[in-house]
């Protein structure tokens, strides 16, 4: 219906079926659903967010804050899509949003006629009373109507994925200076991306009716696309929207994909994430147009006059029959030619500015009336019907029409600067903010640097992208120049009645009005920053792009400032909207936590193992053997064998550090409780370190190779953590120090070897290898070669036996396994897995991860004493609170039931005999427990207050959930070989 019949940049010969709300249409390839949909005479989109007024189409951009809509249904469906930016496709799904029961007859429209109550910050003010009310009545209301489009709350069926890229100079932008700048860097032999968030390269090109070098303006677009699309250092990135900018030349873009939801086994990602490192960036993002403030300027038909052009020159589409023009700048009346020239009858050009227009005579001609100095009054009608002005003598004008366009001037879009730090300074000139001097590093080109004229807009884009291949020590050669018309760009000075009521709109995502602003202003809340969180304007996905200017000009006529003085309000990153979808990738269902497996993984499961979750790994937890008919069967065999013969199990998940230079030492005293920097070469030292709230954090073995060489090893559970900790503690706490840490984890294989005749299985495996006592003892650590490669032996023991630790490169992890495994027959080689660890970690009275729950300090596990008093390190001064000093806490002890067989299990509660198990008698809790093989018994360890002066006692074991109290006798933590003997035979 509203479709021109010949031009735009559409495919006709590619028709496209699609539907919105319900009802099906028409368009064609290279529509989008707001042109599609404005071809077919569709006015109404969308409802306000606040007062659900009806909403058309403002922009044609990514700017638009009207005409957000819903793609897709089910678990596909994406709210709050600008319809504005969504290309056509065969079979889309649309449908509106923020309305019940229907986008035409929406019942909560009836909100409108509280709108004297829904002012700025009503909800600070209004649901006070009764206080009981908020919890049940207010909040659950609220929260019913709040928001714009929902969720499915299904699982998103889309695919996503990242990508890293480098280059010399990055182009933000594929408008007429970004090409121009691309073209300029390219030739140069610059390595250039250029990132374009619209479907098609050339901007505003796209729209108005200009020539460069003599040609149209698609055509030339598509000629220095096609000259870049052949340089092999020159990347296009189109339907690409750079949302972030951070350090060191780094940001963050999102790429929209081809979606492809067709149910197949590998569907392809719909968006991409670019982390992109540049040396130079040009900022090339254009500019936004601002509306008009006035009486009814929300109303479906009400439109910016660029995008008018838009709609008709690049997509054929005529957004009205008969229009008024209101601006203040001589974009309108570049606009009013456009119209003109489609067929639509320019009824007036409404010119805030005094002085008549050069082009004001040949409108008179076509039958346009004129009026300087004036206003639009008010517009009316659902969609617009009629049009009041007003003039400077006092004079009213009814205009019937069906189209307003406005124009108040344009913003630089900058808002991408304001990720460094850059903050704007605004001409009085260009009634605009621009980018200010401390936004060097994104250096603006063409309309985002305020250059508006088309001839001047080249040769910026040309003139930046020289300047930065100079810097980078390539010579610009064959620069490009360009000819084109130099063009009208004046603009008179804001001026906006703030006398106007509650439907005159400033921020039309957000329903914010004049008087919402002008209400701020009078109740204290001058600062822009106050303003914008009382009256929500520039929040959510619009951050203020076309409101932002106009909103600051109004409280700065009510607090009596100029809008410099009043400051403006920087963007956030993202700019544009971002997917939480594109940010997580493909981290997420099973990638979220991706499965880790061991070297020995397979070889394990060839074994019988069946596989735990330790931290981020699979560990095999024991090894069934045929005739074992449940796991105490398989993990009583484990462990006798271990304690009898010899068992091996694979220790490469936990955390191993590499911690090199010369302060090495020094930062590992700052980081344990007890001393590493005296630590002897070829030694290895058990470890505590505190948070800085003096809590235990973890624990592990650290081995000296050299004097400026340390091996850290952390639990498994915690490895990553540690790392952050230790890189926060050398970067953060300590730079001055000369000392480098790299995580190892995956670079090493461990195997422990323990027991009684783990020494002699070890010997015949290596037989150059000295494992004597004299060689290695207990706690001693040797290199030595394998196979070509480094490899490492360690005499340390988790298990209370004998036992070694070695090390040899992931790449040999199976070898070393199958060449142990075959010297082991004659030792009665076993492997075992982490049950039966724990049980003979229990045995031997370990602390472990349940004991090092992020509540107990050194002393309370027994580690009091290794707390140095000679140095300081993290957690020291924390530590000696009162409260993490007093003997009552509860503290390591061990458990045995007095009956020799009931089972104490972990998180029962310990209570005094006689006493009734409440809550004010419980004196501690099990924190671990198995049955010992060794003892023939179970056993526990636990946490008990004033628990080693209790060894003897007897305490109930309460357990109120499994239903199974027992007494127990409070002992030892360490059942078996308390004296250590095993371990240093």
């Amino acid at each position: 219906m509203s479709r021109l019949a010949t031009g735009g940049m559409i495919n006709r010969d590619r028709p496209i079926s699609f539907t919105f709300d319900g009802k099906s249409y028409l368009g064609y390839e290279g529509d989008t659903l707001a042109s599609a949909l404005i071809a077919n005479g569709v006015k109404l989109f969308a409802r306000s967010f606040k007062y659900h007024r009806p909403r058309g189409v403002l922009t044609a951009g990514g700017e638009e804050p009207n005409a957000l809509v819903t793609i897709g249904t089910g678990a596909a469906a994406d709210p709050n899509t600008r319809a504005t930016t969504v290309p056509l496709r065969e079979g889309l799904v649309a449908s509106s949003q923020n309305r019940w029961p229907n986008l035409k007859f929406d019942a909560l429209a009836i909100s409108q006629l509280a709108s004297p109550v829904f002012v700025a910050g009503f909800y600070y003010k209004t649901f006070m009373w009764p206080a009981s009310f908020w919890e049940k009545v207010f909040e659950p209301t609220i929260r019913l109507a709040a928001g714009l489009g929902a969720l499915s709350g299904e699982a998103d069926p889309d695919t996503y994925c990242s990508e890293h890229a480098f280059c010399d100079l990055l182009v933000v932008g594929g408008g007429a200076s970004g090409l121009a700048a691309a073209l300029t860097a390219g030739r140069a032999g610059l390595r250039v991306i250029l990132a374009n968030d619209d479907n098609t390269l050339g901007g505003r090109l796209l729209s108005d009716n200009q020539q460069i070098d003599g040609k149209d303006g698609p055509q030339w677009v598509e000629q220095v696309a096609s000259e870049l699309r052949a340089m092999d250092n020159v990347s296009l990135l189109e339907r690409t929207a750079v949302t972030g900018v951070y350090d060191h030349g780094k940001f963050v873009a999102i790429q929209h994909l081809e979606r492809d939801r067709a149910g197949s086994e590998h569907p392809q990602p719909c968006q991409r994430l670019w982390k992109i490192v540049a040396r130079s960036t040009i900022l090339a993002t254009g500019a936004i147009e601002r509306p008009m403030v006035f009486l009814g300027n929300d109303r479906p038909g009400v439109m910016m006059a660029s995008a008018v052009s838009t709609y008709i020159n690049r997509y054929a589409v005529l957004p009205g029959r008969r229009a008024v023009i209101y601006t203040n700048c001589d974009s309108g009346w570049q606009s009013a030619c456009s119209m003109q020239r489609a067929g639509i009858e320019v009824a007036a050009i409404v010119d805030q500015r005094d002085t008549k227009h050069p082009l004001a005579a040949a409108m008179e001609r076509e039958g346009t009336q004129v009026f300087c100095g004036a206003r639009i009054e008010k517009v009316a009608g659902n969609p617009v019907k009629k049009v009041v002005v007003g003039c400077k003598d006092g004079g009213l004008h009814n205009f019937k029409v069906d189209l307003v366009a406005m124009s108040s001037g344009w913003n630089p879009n900058i808002g991408l600067a304001a990720g460094l730090g850059g903050k704007p300074d605004w001409s009085e000139e260009l009634q605009t903010y621009v980018l200010g001097a401390n936004s060097s590093k994104l250096v603006g080109a063409g309309s985002a640097n305020a250059v508006f004229s088309l001839d001047q807009v080249l040769a910026d884009g040309v003139a930046k992208a020289a300047a930065i291949a100079e810097q980078q020590g390539k010579r610009p050669e064959n620069c490009p120049q360009f000819s084109a018309d130099s063009e009208l760009t004046s603009i008179g000075k804001i001026s906006i009645d703030t006398e106007l009521n509650a439907k005159a709109f400033v921020d039309f995502q957000n329903d914010v009005t004049v008087s919402d602003v002008s209400l701020a202003a009078r109740e204290g809340f001058v600062s822009v920053e106050h303003m914008k969180r009382y009256t929500t304007l520039g929040m959510a996905t619009d951050q203020g792009k076309s409101s932002q200017v106009n909103a600051h000009a109004i409280l700065a006529e009510e607090t009596g400032k100029t809008i410099a003085e009043v400051g403006t309000i920087r963007a956030r990153p993202p700019v544009q909207p971002v997917a939480i979808g594109a940010l997580a990738g493909m981290h997420r269902g099973r990638h979220f936590r991706a499965t880790r497996r061991t070297e020995s993984h397979a070889w394990s499961e060839a074994r019988g193992a069946k596989f735990t979750d330790a931290g981020q790994w699979k560990r095999a937890q024991w090894f069934s053997l045929p005739g074992e008919k449940t796991w105490r069967q398989t993990v009583d065999r484990e462990v006798t064998n271990t304690r009898t013969n010899v068992g091996i199990c694979d220790v490469s998940t936990l955390g191993k550090i590499d911690v090199l230079g010369p302060d090495a030492g020094t930062l590992l005293d700052r980081l344990y409780i007890n001393g590493f920097s005296k630590l002897a070469v070829g030694k290895a030292r058990y470890g505590a370190m505190l948070r800085e709230d003096g809590i235990l954090m973890d624990d592990g073995t650290t081995t000296r190779f050299a004097e400026d060489s340390f091996f850290m090893t952390t639990t498994t559970a915690n490895a990553a953590r540690v790392m952050q900790h230790i890189d926060y503690a050398r970067q953060v706490l300590w730079p001055d120090l000369d000392v480098q840490a790299t995580s190892v984890t995956e670079q090493w294989s461990t195997y422990a070897v323990a027991g009684p005749r783990s020494r002699e299985l070890l010997q015949s495996t290596f037989p150059d290898l000295d494992l004597s006592n004299e060689a290695i003892p207990f706690m001693g650590a040797r290199k030595f070669v394998w196979q070509g490669h480094e490899a490492r032996v360690y005499r340390l023991s988790f298990s209370g036996e004998l036992a070694f630790e070695v090390s040899v490169p992931a790449c040999l992890a199976v070898d070393l396994l199958q060449h142990i495994s075959a010297a082991g027959e004659p030792f009665s080689l076993a492997p075992y897995g982490t049950e039966a660890l724990g049980v003979m970690r229990i045995e031997k009275g370990h602390a472990a991860g349940p004991e090092l729950n992020g509540m107990t300090t050194a002393s309370d596990i027994g580690l009091g004493r290794m707390m140095s008093k000679k140095k300081d390190f993290i957690g020291r001064v924390m530590a000696m609170r009162p409260g993490l000093t007093d003997p009552a806490r509860p503290r390591l002890v061990g458990l045995k039931p007095v009956d020799g067989r009931s089972p104490v299990r972990a998180g029962a509660h310990l209570f005094a005999q006689g006493s009734s198990t409440s809550p004010e008698n419980d004196q501690g809790y099990v924190s671990s427990a198995a049955f010992s093989p060794t003892l023939g018994h179970p056993i526990a360890l636990a946490l008990l207050s004033n628990g080693p002066e209790r060894h003897g006692e007897r305490i109930v074991v309460h357990d109120p959930l499994r239903g199974a109290d027992c007494i127990a006798e409070v002992c030892n933590p360490v059942f078996v070989d308390p004296e250590g003997e095993r371990v240093r035979a």
